[in-house]
């Protein structure tokens, strides 16, 4: 005797939904009857002649099934949010099925490769001989293929995919139109869709998202971490204004800009781009680094307020000042030796650069050193500390 099961998967949960049908549907009636409730809620469906065609490969194998051999389809139906959530539910109804019915194998009906990813769920527990995608036909190739385009974008969950970086190329190219220097615009978009490809590549979306969360909750998380939150937007918008006022300098207040530094300035020397892009990171520097400062202490706020506060925080803040110091450091540097001079190497004017930037690693050793000292003092264990990993 062979038990096979003929399986479907509704991986977001459209039969939930919009039939209001819960998972798992086990027994050819069943199954007929939701596939009839959701063709109705919504002809439209693709689910649906998922659905007939496990329906139809199921009365193939009764009417040749040989001696004892069982039959038996099930519907799993996943969450709304595709992803984890939906393959755990698609995980735990599928356990529910093998439990009852004990197959030998299995026969997987789908309709798009959508549903075909909880594929290794199912063979994880039972062996899959068959996996049959069911695909509706269409009379005109042109007409169906605006159909399926229409429908992608009546749909929230490609809506998103298919609109956004649509409109944000047409957004840039138009900006690099209208705009008087706008070629810059134009070239900047093969960068902005080669960082979003790098993005993908290296699966930056959870931490953005994570990172979106945090942000979220410490601005509702308490009346400190929203105010230094709106400090770091605040320093975000005069750091981006300060660096603009130097592009839109002329050559006279660019060689103000560093007259302070004992030298004269001369543009023609040297590289005009290269050289306001120094200036420009010099003057915005200090309204960075207050921004990061007020988004690392909103998020110190929040995590003391949860209960959850470790030394990370403060050692990170400690980082943040090591790298300001040497930044403004060589920025000095690079300023002097662009507008003519040379670095002087007597002591005076080492000390005078480079003091500040060996003061702060100094003492970011020191404040490592507390706050890793403060740590074991309150016990924790080898698992749970931090080993910068």
């Amino acid at each position: 005797m062979v038990r096979t099961l003929v399986l479907t998967v509704d991986r977001d949960n459209d039969l939930g939904v919009k039939a209001g049908i819960r998972g798992p549907v086990v027994g050819r009636k069943a199954t007929l009857s939701a596939a009839l409730r959701l063709g109705i809620a919504d002809p439209e469906e693709s689910d649906t002649n998922a659905i007939l065609g496990a329906l139809h490969h199921h009365d193939q194998l009764v009417e040749g099934a040989q001696g004892n051999d069982e039959v038996e389809i099930a519907l799993l139906t996943g969450d709304v949010r595709v992803g984890p959530r939906s393959d755990r539910a698609i995980a735990m109804q599928l356990d529910e099925v093998i439990q009852e019915f004990q197959p030998d194998s299995a026969v997987l009906v789908t309709d798009g490769a959508d549903d075909e990813a909880s594929l290794p769920i199912i063979t994880s527990r039972v062996r899959v001989d068959h996996v049959e995608k069911v695909i509706v036909r269409q009379s005109k190739g042109i007409e169906s293929t605006y159909y399926y385009i229409a429908k992608a974008i009546d749909d929230p969950r490609w809506r998103a995919r298919l609109l956004v970086p649509v409109a944000v190329f047409l957004m840039i190219f138009g900006l690099g139109l209208i705009l008087p220097n706008g070629a810059a615009l134009i070239g900047a978009m093969p960068l902005v869709v080669g960082i979003w490809l790098l993005a993908k590549g290296l699966g930056w979306e959870r931490q953005f998202d994570r990172l979106m969360i945090d942000m979220r909750e410490s601005a509702t998380g308490g009346i400190w971490s929203s105010l230094l939150w709106g400090l770091s937007i605040v320093s975000v918008l005069l750091s981006v204004l300060t660096a603009y006022q130097v592009f839109s300098s002329s050559t006279s207040e660019i060689a103000d800009y560093v007259a302070d530094l004992g030298s004269d300035f001369d543009v023609d020397a040297v590289n005009r781009d290269i050289a306001v892009w120094a200036i420009a990171i010099n003057e915005a520097l200090t309204w960075i680094v207050v921004a990061t400062f007020s988004f690392m202490l909103s998020l110190g706020v929040l995590r003391w307020k949860e209960g959850s506060f470790t030394g990370r925080s403060v050692l990170l803040l400690g980082l943040g000042a090591v790298v300001y110091t040497f930044t403004k450091a060589a920025l000095v540097v690079i300023l002097v030796e662009m507008g003519g001079s040379d670095f002087s190497l007597d002591y005076q004017s080492v000390s005078d650069t480079w003091f500040t930037p060996v003061f702060t690693i100094v003492l970011y050793y020191l404040l490592r050193t507390a706050v890793m000292s403060v740590t074991e003092d309150e016990g924790i264990s080898g698992e749970e500390r931090f080993w910068g990993v």
